[in-house]
Order: structure tokens, then sequence, then C-alpha cells
């Protein structure tokens, strides 16, 4: 009993990693179905959440930019972070693969990826290539919101550092803002600030920025978000003016077509409600948009409707929008935890 004691607490000393290493995770066989890396149990959740995803056995995992990451089971909730293993408290992503384990990327200190089996954190090494492939069990992972044009992709046992091409007759270097994944099964990148880019696994195509936005590289914000809707119509968070790309057009010599959509989200000709940080599509096809500092706003294909979202009587700022395995709606935000939909408003999220 002494020994395992002593090996137990040998393998939690190792659990603070450094960028590029893997913690090492060496388990006992008689602790395989123990938790090495416990966390510590709080009451609540920390005020900047910025990132939700809810796993496969339905526990919620809140990233934030301040505290690591909160799981929350539905009864209790476990905050971890740098003591714990992660190699920075800033959470930018948070996905699962097929077997279970979740996976948390980073841009700060360092761009990193680390794989969370349930039993410790390992900070995976990543490897410089070219070799981009399209299959339906990687996960994709953006490298930073620098200027590296650089993009992770995992395959469940290496994770490639991938250059993804520049636009024709464009040469400014960008960042990944967002990727995302088509029905289909196509990956689309998300840029500031040279627009978006269609991956499917043989060839790349472009929507340049000036086609994508108003603002032809002068202050964009860039593609923060892609969705796809109901009509297989592509949305991004367009500066002046919200547009849709059908999906008839896809297949031909012109790639895309351009519609101008919905305008500002208020109905207004010079609104400032002209882009969103955020989308999702909820069970019943409607679309819903994230503002920054103005709420969020549905759309049902004929009429748009505001949710004001405040704590305290005071508009707070927004930054994502999530569906979770029930449809139920999740924001997080920057300053003022999380907040959930009940039907009618959204109301912040207590335990």
């Amino acid at each position: 009993m002494k020994f395992y004691t002593f090996l137990f607490f040998s393998i939690l000393s190792l659990f603070v990693s450094c960028n590029g290493q893997t913690v090492n995770k060496t388990i006992p066989n008689n602790q395989s179905t123990e938790l090495l890396v416990k966390g510590d149990t709080v009451k609540e959740l920390g005020k900047s959440i910025m990132v939700i995803y809810q796993d496969k056995k339905n526990n919620f995992w809140f990233g934030s930019w301040e505290t690591g990451v909160y799981k929350y089971n539905g009864n209790s909730i476990v905050n971890y972070t740098t003591k714990h293993g992660l190699p920075s408290k800033r959470i930018d992503e948070i996905k699962e693969d097929e077997q279970g384990n979740i996976y948390f990327s980073s841009c700060c200190p360092n761009a990193t990826v680390t794989k969370f089996d349930g039993n410790s954190f390992e900070v995976l090494s990543t490897f410089s290539s070219n070799y981009w492939r399209l299959n339906s069990t990687d996960l994709w992972f953006r490298h930073s919101y620098e200027y590296e044009n650089k993009v992770y992709r995992y395959d469940g046992t290496t994770l490639h550092e991938l250059i993804l091409t520049k636009p024709p007759k464009l040469s400014n270097p960008f960042g990944i803002y967002s990727i995302y994944k088509d029905t289909k099964g196509n990956i689309w990148f998300g840029t500031n600030p040279v627009g978006v880019c269609r991956y499917d696994g043989k060839t790349f195509e472009w929507i340049t920025e000036e086609d994508v936005t108003e603002f032809r590289n002068e202050g964009a914000n860039g593609v923060r978000s892609i969705l796809e809707d109901k009509n297989g119509d592509f949305w991004f968070n367009t500066e002046n003016r919200y547009s849709i790309y059908d999906s008839i057009t896809l297949n031909s010599d012109k790639f895309y077509t351009r519609h101008e959509s919905i305008g500002g989200l208020d109905g207004k000709k010079d609104s400032n409600l002209d882009e969103y940080l955020s989308c999702v599509k909820d069970d019943n096809d409607n679309l819903w948009f994230v503002t920054y500092r103005d709420g969020v706003w549905k759309y049902d294909s004929e009429s748009i409707t505001h949710f004001p979202v405040k704590d305290n009587s005071k508009d707070i700022t927004l930054f994502s929008i999530y569906k979770d395995n029930k449809g139920e709606l999740w924001l997080g935000t920057h300053e003022n935890g999380v907040f959930k939909f009940n039907g009618t408003t959204f109301e912040k999220f207590k335990r």
C-alpha cells in the first residue's frame, strides 16, 4: 500500500507540463479506473467562459480565457488549470474523439493541443508536415490567432501542423479564426484578413476577403463564424451586410454565388449590427446570431427576434453560442459566466 501511495503522488508531480512536452501518464494496474487528476471542486464557474462543449457522456465542459476549464456533471463543478497539467489557463477550443477523449486547444502563451483521457493531461507533440487529408475521424484545431496561416490536423496518432495555402493573387499573412465541417464532410477555414477557404480533400477553394466582407482588408474583423443552413447555404459573419453563398453553384466553375440577405439585424439601413461573433442552427432550423454588445438575434427565415442578455439589468459582452445534446442553447461571455435559454430569455446559469 505504501508503494502505491508513493507512486500515485510521484505521478501527480509530473503533471506540470511545458510547451511541446508530453505529460507522463503511467497508471498502476490497480488504479486504472481512478482519476489521477482530480481537479479542484468549486461552487461556481469563473466569470470568463468563452467556449462550451457537452461530451458523449453529457458532461459539460466550460473553457475560460483566465482560469482553465470546468467540468460539470450535473451535480458538481470541477476546475482544471495549469497546476493539474494544462499548459495554459486559456482555452480556445474543446473537442472530443470517437473514444471519448477530450481535447483543449490554446493559443497563449504558445499554440498547444492537450488531450485528456479521463486520467491525465497530455500535451500533444506537433509534427510539421504537408500531409493534408480529409478523414471523417480527424480533429481539426486552430493554431493561433496570429498571422501564421497554420492549422492542426489530428488523426488519432499524429498532430500534423499544416500551412494553409494562400489565396490566389494575395500574399497577405493571415490567421485562422474558425474551422467548420459541412454536411458533405468538407472543412472550411475562416481567416483574418483574407477570407474563407474550403478544403474538400483534394483542392482548396477561396472566397476572398473583398467578397466575404465590404472592408477589403481595411479593418476587417475576420471570419469568426461559418454556418450551413437547412438549404445548404453558407453564412459568414460579414462586416457590412449579411450574405449567404448558395450551395447550388458550389460544384460549378464559379464555386459560389453571393446573395444579399437579411441586412442589419435590427432591420435598419445604416445599422451598427452588421456583424456577429458566433452562430448556431437550432433543432427547428432557426439561426441564432450572437453579437458582442447587443444580445442575441434569432432568424426563422421570415423574421428576426431580438433577445437582450443582461446581468443585474446591464447589457453584457458575449462571445459564443452553443447547442447541447438536448438542443438547448448556451452562451459564453467575456465577464459574466454562462447563460442558458429558458424558452423565453437567456438567464444566468447557476448550479
